[in-house]
């Protein structure tokens, strides 16, 4: 009986290998398929631009304006009814000599963007953490305008803030659409954003507080 329960112990032992080798390949193969089939192109952030930021101030408030412009590739892909979601992230730094730049403050919003080629519907979502704002419009044009266009966003208040100089740094990013759940599980192998670009505004002098 002894001898019996070794026997099978070691049968087992060799098919929990050979289990475990074949399904190696399978498992390289379906990598390479994530990687070549469900990955989407990543896209060079030198042909994505950022416009300012433009930074205004005035009654006691920082208001920045800025906005996107995508490529040619990203562009098509949304013509032909892809859904892309941009999260604009705006904040304000303090300028330091000798020591790290300093968070101050700061607000991200989020655009999704969808155009139905066929029906040829377009919508646009915004959502800021609090409030979600829904939008369909006529033309493929207006609802890019709208979303890639962040127009005077409030971002500190000039009374609250030491007397120093400053600037505001957009950051845009683009997450990669979400995929199956078996093909999710790889994603640590995949890179997060379609593409992450960033730009800083001139430094400027401002603040309240000594």
């Amino acid at each position: 009986m002894s001898s019996l329960s070794r026997h099978d112990k070691n049968t087992h032992t060799r098919l929990m290998r050979t289990v475990r080798t074949s399904a190696l390949p399978v498992l390289v193969g379906l990598l390479l398929f994530v990687g070549t089939v469900h990955r989407p192109a990543v896209s060079r952030a030198s042909d994505i631009e950022i416009t300012g930021p433009d930074v205004q101030i005035g009654d006691n408030h920082i208001r920045v304006t800025t906005s996107l412009s995508l490529n040619d590739k990203l562009t098509e892909e949304l013509r032909n009814g892809a859904t892309k979601e941009f999260k604009f992230s705006i904040d304000l730094f303090r300028v330091w000599k000798m020591w790290p730049d300093e968070f101050v403050s700061g607000k991200s919003l989020v655009r999704t963007v969808k155009a139905d080629p066929i029906t040829m519907e377009y919508r646009a979502t915004s959502n800021d953490g609090i409030t979600i704002t829904q939008k369909k419009f006529k033309s493929f044009d207006s609802m890019i305008q709208w979303a890639l266009l962040i127009d005077d966003l409030k971002i500190a208040q000039v009374s609250e803030l030491e007397k120093s100089t400053y600037f505001v740094r957009v950051t845009v990013e683009s997450k990669i659409r979400k995929l199956p759940p078996v093909i999710g599980y790889f994603m640590i192998f995949l890179p997060e954003n379609e593409f992450s670009i960033r730009k800083d505004s001139p430094p400027f002098l401002i603040g309240a507080r000594k």
